[in-house]
């Protein structure tokens, strides 16, 4: 079936196509009564404007880009990705606006394609993850003047507005608990140096534990679980070998938590684990996880409710995450006794 145009309606309504085009723009030229009953024949022959034709006239391409320099197989298994698309997507489709999403192999891939999404007016803005230590992304946004919302620490972000969590604060909660419980010895297996967030908690992560007294070591992994697993071999088989073990994400947690019980460890007796991302993987296997619970959709639909605001003028603040709260699992007890607990929340 031929998709209705705009000469269609020019010739139902008997009018010219300029015509039509200034009545469903919303643009002066034509009468009320004109304007009425070009609409009325619009909805009834079910016409929808092409996008980007309205981009080239309106200046406005009604989509938002997100671009991800990650491998395709952490990427699938990362529940912090999943659950900000979400986050975004439903905040994006109650306005009836586009998430234009793809992934590259690496950063100067990615600007090249912001360059060309701008130039063809494919986005009307963009989100930036995974934000790195001097990231070269942040000064070619700002002299595109291309609206972009940061997720991540506003350390980071330049003159863009920033969504961030308050890493300090969700360390600073995970190592006291572990002190009270007994640990002296405790590791954290993270991501790569070079993104801030890694960075910061593994800053955080030592500055808590010596307020605290405790020895503590942080281990640099690409979030997978076969890093997880490696890493936490290193970590047992070690002369002195952590009471404690926190993980950047649910996947390395629960190979690390496979890999010490593959060595004949007990979790919780030997080692306790602990993720900073909680999901659904945490609570489904044995021992159920300890993890950081935040409201990642949460943070995808103020990020996605910002953009709009850069795209039609304005200019947002810096936005800051609610305290993410400990799910307290069977995986944490005292150091050296095992521990059966309820999954209960830790302020």
């Amino acid at each position: 079936m031929k998709r209705p145009t705009i000469a269609d309606i020019a010739q139902r309504a008997g009018v010219t196509k300029a015509a039509v085009s200034f009545a469903l723009n919303g643009q002066p030229g034509v009468s009320k009564a004109t304007r009425e009953r070009i609409l009325a024949i619009a909805k009834e022959i079910g016409f929808q404007p092409n996008s980007a034709a309205r981009a080239l006239t309106a200046g406005r391409a009604e989509a938002f880009g997100l671009i991800i320099d990650r491998p395709a197989r952490t990427l699938g298994s990362e529940v912090f990705f999943m659950q900000l698309i979400s986050g975004i997507q439903d905040e994006l489709a109650r306005q009836h606006v586009t998430l234009l999403f793809t992934m590259v192999e690496d950063q100067d891939e990615e600007i090249e394609l912001y360059r060309r999404w701008w130039a063809q007016r494919r986005v009307d803005g963009v989100f930036v993850v995974d934000l790195q230590v001097n990231d070269r992304r942040i000064a070619v946004l700002e002299g595109l003047h291309m609206p972009a919302v940061v997720i991540g620490t506003p350390r980071g972000s330049g003159a863009l507005p920033a969504v961030w969590q308050d890493d300090r604060s969700a360390v600073e909660t995970v190592v006291t608990y572990l002190a009270k419980l007994g640990h002296h010895r405790i590791a954290r297996v993270g991501g790569f140096a070079r993104y801030w967030h890694s960075r910061l908690r593994s800053e955080e992560f030592t500055s808590a534990a010596a307020a605290a007294g405790l020895t503590a070591v942080s281990v640099e992994a690409d979030y997978s679980a076969e890093h997880g697993a490696r890493t936490t071999r290193s970590l047992l088989g070690s002369a002195e070998p952590p009471t404690a073990i926190v993980y950047d994400n649910d996947v390395m947690a629960a190979a690390g938590l496979g890999a010490a019980q593959r060595m004949g460890r007990n979790v919780p007796a030997d080692v306790s684990i602990v993720s900073w991302d909680d999901s659904a993987l945490c609570e489904l296997i044995h021992p159920a996880i300890t993890a950081l619970r935040r409201n990642i959709p949460a943070a995808g639909s103020q990020a996605a409710r910002m953009l709009q605001e850069m795209a039609a003028g304005g200019y947002p603040e810096n936005f800051r995450e609610a305290q993410p709260a400990l799910v307290v699992r069977d995986s944490s007890g005292q150091a050296g006794a095992p521990a059966i607990a309820t999954p209960r929340l830790s302020a």
